[in-house]
């Protein structure tokens, strides 16, 4: 037999997930028969509902607006350390350069040395 080919990502507003929540807390459908119907995989409809039942304050967990902040901060750090880096290359490529500028005592770099006639 073939191998099932991976279903596209596909995203929904937070509308439609609240509603699938909704569904799965009535309790007049089993959580796999709501993704079914909706043609959604049963693991993302765990997933809304625990996340719902986080943002609710009914289980342990990062809420939502957590989980925003922590992504963002995430990225600002991957900047600044990219930043870093660049800069750090930046003093390394200077201070190898230092030898052609003058230096602070009023000398300058020595002149190269000439071998030959």
């Amino acid at each position: 037999m073939g191998k099932k080919k991976p279903r596209p990502r596909r995203s929904f507003t937070p509308e439609f997930k609240a509603e699938i929540v909704e569904l799965c807390r009535r309790g007049d459908r089993s959580v796999g028969q709501i993704a079914k119907d909706f043609d959604l995989t049963e693991t993302a409809v765990r997933d809304w509902v625990k996340q719902a039942e986080v943002d609710a304050g009914e289980r342990d967990g990062l809420t939502s607006s957590e989980r925003e902040e922590l992504a963002a901060l995430r990225r600002e750090n991957r900047r600044l350390r990219k930043d870093v880096d660049i800069l750090k290359r930046a003093t390394a490529f200077f201070a190898s350069m230092s030898g052609c500028w003058q230096s602070a005592g009023g000398h300058g770099p020595k002149p190269p040395l000439v071998v030959g006639p």
